[in-house]
């Protein structure tokens, strides 16, 4: 289990901070799990309790660039709930949680609404995006067997919060990450 705080931002250094894990709320997350960006976690390959680290993802290795075909057009029908559009939900700018037809969970963002359709960007928030992280290690220790459980079955967030659900961290202070 690796324990660690950081401040992500947009390009490098000077960007603007996007995510921040404390020592109040920390990620953790076990290592070689598959949970985080694989360059992020061989970055941190070897590191120790205490160490301080930075790491660059160009957009390639962190989400990649914007994909055109990620951003589709639903008909409003599918967004009915007894007849009527939940209008506090589907509104512009709005992020909505949604499943594909293989029941794969997906965040779409709403980009505009017509008489016919929703617009959605299924794209990650962060695609087209290079990646700058700045932290410390706060530990590293052997997984228990129920962390080992929870993790490899597919539960958690490893944001430490111990608040997830189907839309990701519920108590934490970003929306992008959190090692979901």
């Amino acid at each position: 289990m690796v324990t660690l705080t950081y401040d992500l931002r947009i390009d490098d250094e000077q960007g603007e901070v996007i995510e921040r894990a404390t020592e109040e709320k920390p990620l953790q997350f076990l290592y070689g799990a598959g949970t985080m960006l694989p360059r992020f976690e061989s970055q941190l390959a070897g590191l120790k309790e205490g160490q301080p680290f930075t790491i660059r993802l160009s957009k390639n290795e962190a989400y990649g660039d914007v994909s055109q075909d990620a951003i589709v057009e639903l008909p409003k029908q599918v967004f009915l709930v007894d007849g009527q559009l939940d209008e506090e939900l589907i509104t512009v700018g709005n992020t909505v949680p949604m499943m594909s037809s293989n029941g794969q969970r997906l965040n779409g963002l709403v980009l505009e609404i017509s008489e016919e359709a929703v617009k959605m960007d299924f794209n990650h928030p962060l695609a087209g995006e290079d990646l700058y992280f700045a932290g410390k290690v706060l530990g590293v220790r052997e997984p228990s067997d129920e962390e080992l459980a929870q993790m490899l079955s597919g539960g958690g967030c490893g944001c430490g919060s111990g608040g997830c659900d189907d839309n990701g961290c519920s108590d934490h202070d970003h929306d992008h990450g959190c090692g979901c």
